[in-house]
């Protein structure tokens, strides 16, 4: 938690602690994976009602313009009350840059229905030989007089296969920089010649799904940026998704389910296990600091400061449930929740999910690489 409240964030940390308390529906607490759209919608639009769904954006656009601070004890409260994760790409990712990026009909045809919960987004990025070399994907795009017409496949799609919209990148061109010819586009998800495939993980989940285009017609309207100029748009959508990955909100999901089999009392806390726990206690105070320190910063958010949280915060996540499989034990070889001392306890499945979280928004040796190249200046 924030260790020095103002009046104000008490008073907001009360009333959310006690809304949350009252409005999370019981079977959706605590849960590792994130419910499927029929499930978990009805608390994303709850959370619209309510006003908090996107505390992050302007007032005007339907968000909270709330502040650093506020963002965070808002994630330590959802954390606190084991509320459902909600799919996130349209309000962390598309959503911010169609307010900055977008023309006024893109704006009003899909800001609203993010808010609303309406509309459900995926990221087109990944291909199969372009994941970290984003830059090297072939998905092609032809201008066909109005359209464009995409051929091709992304893979590692986060819920592709229950998206609404896509917002993808296509070669529209092929030039001598590999990182010219690319174009941003706006993908209608119900648009014929779409061909989706869910992807089973090691964590048993199909969190995400690969995505083929046959001869898919994309109105020229759909497209943000200029055509052939779509590489700067996707790295400030990377910018964006590193900070909000960068955020204490995954790491203190995972500290807090720490804390649930610390409580139980079936955990032998030996001097080595207590001084883990503390240091679990204390990375994610470091993470909340320094997330506080660069969203503060807002106009010099990117590059090497969201990098360097996006490391931080997902590598304190991984170290937090390694530290909670050890600490349950012969318990950490079930896969599924166990309920132990009347609680619900997520033993592995969190920690599994969590092997991927360096890995994508840019691994963390890419993250490294921009940290080196625009921070320190070494050659690349």
């Amino acid at each position: 938690m924030l260790r020095s409240d103002t009046d104000e964030l008490a008073a907001f940390r009360s009333e959310s602690r006690s809304w949350l308390r009252l409005n999370v529906p019981p079977d959706l607490r605590f849960l590792t994976f994130r419910p499927e759209p029929h499930l978990g919608m009805p608390w994303y639009r709850k959370l619209a009602e309510k006003g908090w769904i996107a505390p992050h954006w302007p007032k005007e656009h339907g968000g909270m313009d709330a502040t650093a601070a506020e963002q965070v004890v808002l994630f330590e409260e959802l954390a606190r009350a084991g509320a459902p994760d909600i799919p996130t790409q349209g309000l962390n990712h598309i959503g911010p840059l169609l307010i900055k990026m977008g023309t006024g009909e893109q704006k009003a045809q899909h800001l609203p229905k993010i808010v609303q919960g309406d509309a459900i987004w995926c990221q087109g990025y990944s291909e199969p030989g372009a994941g970290s070399d984003l830059a090297s994907l072939r998905t092609r795009a032809e201008i066909s007089g109005e359209h464009l017409v995409i051929n091709g496949q992304k893979i590692w799609t986060t819920w592709g296969h229950h998206a609404d919209w896509m917002f993808a990148l296509v070669r529209t061109s092929q030039e001598s920089d590999k990182r010219q010819g690319i174009t941003f586009v706006l993908i209608d998800m119900a648009t014929p010649g779409i061909t989706r495939r869910p992807i089973r993980t090691i964590a048993f989940d199909d969190e995400f799904s690969e995505v083929f285009f046959e001869n898919v017609k994309v109105p020229l309207t759909n497209v943000v940026g200029d055509i052939g100029k779509g590489w700067g748009t996707a790295t400030a959508v990377l910018e964006q998704e590193r900070l909000l990955l960068g955020s204490p909100a995954i790491a203190l999901r995972a500290l807090e389910r720490l804390r649930r089999l610390v409580r139980v009392g079936t955990v032998q806390t030996d001097d080595r296990l207590l001084d883990l726990i503390a240091r679990a206690e204390i990375e994610v105070d470091v993470i909340t600091a320094s997330f506080l320190n660069v969203a503060e910063k807002a106009a010099k958010v990117g590059g090497s400061d969201a990098s360097y949280l996006k490391i931080l915060a997902t590598e304190t996540t991984q170290f937090i449930l390694d530290v909670l499989q050890d600490a349950a034990g012969p318990l950490a070889s079930l896969r599924s929740s166990q309920t132990v001392g009347g609680e619900k306890l997520d033993l592995n499945e969190m920690f599994l999910q969590s092997r991927r979280l360096t890995i994508y928004g840019g691994s963390s040796e890419i993250q490294r690489t921009i940290i080196a190249n625009r921070t320190l200046g070494l050659p690349r």
